[in-house]
């Protein structure tokens, strides 16, 4: 949908095919028990400018779609990081320097970790493991548990053990080093197909484009002047291409053609992680009670259970994140836990994994036993494996006029929101110069 937007946008006249019933991809809402969820609690940082551009450029409103929050990193009851309003990086030194959690050793270590990121400009002469890159600069074990796993998890969504650390590297200098407000935290008020996806339908359609939904492309054959489409409409006929599905069905469309095998083998060599989101529905006017480890929280005349805070770590748990929805986007009583990357969770039922969380809520803030209802989304290829010195395929291919939008494309960044929408712009860019 970027790629369409920026086409649209330029005057192209764009065709947007999609296979699922709605647009949005990993990134879609869904409803359950007539609540609106989304298929992953996602966030975006104040960094993300290309995506933010889009959401303004196709009606949306950042201050008003967003709960902008500045950096600030809570593992409930063993680690706090809240940046102050002060300049880039100075903000992140005074946030260390002040972290909870941590001996002064280990903030002075991590102050200094940064600084020599940043006279290294954020670069590395060779890639390596996050884990292994800890080692050499002298971050200890209950430093990398508080802070640099749970940093790089989100970011990466790879165990440090397999994370790469120039990926980490690059979206450090992206969101601490520049701006202050590059590192603040927008947690979406709206589901995520309505927060993009329909605005850029629209968007196309208003600018003489037309968006196919449950439309799914079956084959690219190259024709002279440029490609035919199999598709559910029956054959269609364009110049350009850009394939903007993900890598094993990009894979199985691009294989059968021999100019492209070099790219289908980087695609097929990719690694992936998954993401499981378990949300649970208390009722709208559950009162918390005291509890030893904290004071809990409720809304304002005491309608509605909360958490401390609307985004909230837990510290060697099997939720990483928590998010209050009703503080977020006034859906009262609604908790999404998140589980990044792989770990023991995966062998176990939808049901039991649901009761697990579960239970953390109540021993940690004192949350009924037992909510209105649960629902577990497990998206398991989510991301690729950011491992070090991945070769991804480039969004220009070896056949004129077709390109690669995802995630999963050439780039600095992980498999983020902001990768997605960077490669479609990208693609729209490269497709402009072929334009006859």
């Amino acid at each position: 949908m970027a790629a369409a937007v920026e086409l649209a946008a330029r005057g192209v006249s764009v065709t947007v095919f999609e296979s699922a019933k709605q647009l949005g991809g990993r990134a879609r809402g869904v409803v359950h028990n007539d609540t609106q969820l989304d298929n992953g609690q996602h966030l975006l940082l104040g960094c993300y400018r290309e995506t933010l551009r889009l959401i303004e450029m196709v009606g949306g409103n950042v201050e008003q779609d967003f709960l902008r929050l500045p950096l600030q990193l809570d593992l409930h009851g063993h680690f706090t990081l809240h940046a102050p309003r002060l300049p880039a990086p100075l903000h992140l030194l005074v946030a260390l320097a002040s972290a909870e959690g941590l001996s002064w050793a280990e903030r002075l270590k991590a102050a200094r970790f940064m600084l020599g990121l940043r006279l290294s400009g954020f670069r590395l002469k060779q890639d390596c493991t996050v884990a292994e890159l800890l080692a050499q600069r002298g971050q200890d074990d209950d430093l990398a548990f508080k802070f640099w796993e749970p940093l790089t998890i989100a970011a990466l969504n790879t165990p440090i053990d397999q994370a790469s650390a120039q990926v980490l590297l690059n979206v450090l200098r992206d969101a601490l080093d520049r701006r202050r407000a590059d590192s603040d935290m927008l947690l979406p008020r709206l589901d995520f197909t309505a927060l993009f996806p329909q605005r850029a339908a629209r968007f196309v359609t208003e600018h003489g484009g037309a968006v196919h939904l449950s439309c799914g492309v079956e084959r690219i054959t190259p024709i002279e002047g440029g490609f035919e489409l199999e598709t559910p409409l029956g054959v269609q006929r364009f110049s350009q291409v850009v394939c903007a599905a993900p890598p094993v069905v990009a894979a199985r469309l691009l294989r059968p053609l021999p100019e492209l095998a070099a790219a289908v083998a980087q695609i097929e060599a990719l690694q992936h992680q998954p993401i499981y989101t378990v949300y649970l529905q208390y009722p709208a006017e559950t009162r918390l009670p005291s509890h030893p480890q904290g004071v809990r929280r409720c809304v304002p005349g005491g309608s509605a259970a909360t958490l401390p805070q609307p985004m909230l770590g837990l510290h060697q748990r099997i939720s990483q994140w928590l998010f209050d929805k009703g503080m977020i986007a006034g859906q009262h009583g609604l908790i999404a836990s998140v589980i990044s990357a792989e770990g023991k969770h995966q062998g176990w039922s939808h049901t039991e994994l649901a009761a697990r969380v579960t239970a953390e809520l109540h021993e940690e803030f004192g949350f009924p036993s037992q909510p209105l209802w649960h629902q577990v989304i497990a998206e398991k290829r989510a991301t690729f494996c950011c491992a070090p010195n991945l070769a991804r395929p480039d969004q220009r291919t070896a056949l004129p006029g077709l390109f690669l939008a995802g995630d999963y494309t050439a780039g600095d960044y992980p498999a983020t929101l902001e990768g997605a929408v960077m490669s479609g712009v990208r693609c729209a860019s490269l497709c402009l110069p072929e334009r006859k």
